[in-house]
C-alpha cells in the first residue's frame, strides 16, 4: 500500500472519525499522575524533550509535517512482539520514507522497566534497526502524561496543522504473539493511508494495549 503523503492531502485531512474501540488488558496510571484528556479532533499537547542526542525536540519543530508518536519499552513483550518480527520498524520506514516525522518516546522511569540512558537506546536503535526519526527520553513522564499514555505501545498520529487525528493501538490484535501479526488489522497504516488519500481517518480511536507505562511511582 502506498503511503504518498502530500501537504495538500494532509491539510484536508484533519478531521476525524471515532473509531471502534479494542478489549485489552490496560493497566491504570497510578492515581497521583491522573493525565489530562487528549481528544482526537483536537489540538495535540505542545512538548518539548530531549533526544538520544542531548537536542530539545519540539512538537512545534515539525509544523507543517505529519508527525507519528510511538510509546516504547525494550522489556515490554508486547513491544518486543512488533521490534522482534521486524514489523515496528517496518512501519517506521513506510512512514518517514512518505515524508512523516516518527517519534519514539520512551517514558520509563529509573529504575522501572524500559528505562535507559542515551547510549543505551542509541545502541539498540542500531542493533534492532530502529527507522523512527529520533527518539526522545522523558524519565519524569512529562510528555506520557500530557498525552495520557497508558502502554507500551501506544501510537498517535498529529496532523499537519497540529490536529490529533489518531490515538490508539497499533493494531487490532492486543497480544504478545508475533503469529497474529499477518492476520491483523494495522490501525497505523490505515490511518496513514487515509490521510494520504485525503480521507478522514476510518478509525480514529481504539484501546491501546500492551504493558502499563512504568511511571515514577508516588512518593510514600
Amino acid at each position: 500500500m502506498s503511503l504518498r503523503l502530500t501537504r495538500r492531502s494532509f491539510l484536508n485531512s484533519t478531521a476525524a472519525v471515532a473509531g471502534v474501540g479494542i478489549a485489552a488488558p490496560v493497566l491504570s496510571l497510578p492515581a497521583f499522575a491522573a493525565p489530562a484528556a487528549v481528544t482526537v479532533g483536537q489540538a495535540a499537547p505542545a512538548f518539548t524533550g530531549t533526544n538520544i542526542d542531548g537536542a530539545a525536540v519540539s512538537l512545534a519543530d515539525y509544523k507543517g509535517k505529519l508527525v507519528i508518536l510511538e510509546w516504547t519499552n525494550h522489556g515490554c513483550p508486547f513491544v518486543r512482539k512488533h521490534y522482534d518480527s521486524g514489523n515496528m520498524q517496518a512501519l517506521q520506514a513506510e512512514a518517514t520514507k512518505a515524508g512523516a516525522v516518527w517519534l519514539n518516546i520512551i517514558s520509563s522511569a529509573p529504575g522501572e522497566q524500559g528505562h535507559v540512558s542515551p547510549a543505551d537506546a542509541k545502541a539498540r536503535a542500531a542493533s534492532e534497526k530502529w527507522a523512527a526519526s529520533t527518539t526522545i527520553l522523558d524519565p519524569a513522564g512529562t510528555i506520557g502524561r500530557a498525552y495520557a499514555a497508558k502502554t507500551t505501545p501506544h501510537m498517535f498520529i498529529i496532523g499537519t496543522d497540529g490536529t490529533l487525528l489518531y490515538d490508539g493501538a497499533i493494531d487490532d490484535k492486543p497480544t504478545a504473539d508475533k503469529a497474529d501479526i499477518p492476520g491483523s488489522k494495522n490501525y497505523v497504516r490505515a490511518a496513514l493511508a487515509d490521510i494520504a488519500a485525503g480521507k478522514p481517518v476510518s478509525v480514529s480511536s481504539s484501546r491501546a494495549y500492551g504493558c502499563s507505562v512504568k511511571y515514577a511511582k508516588a512518593s510514600a
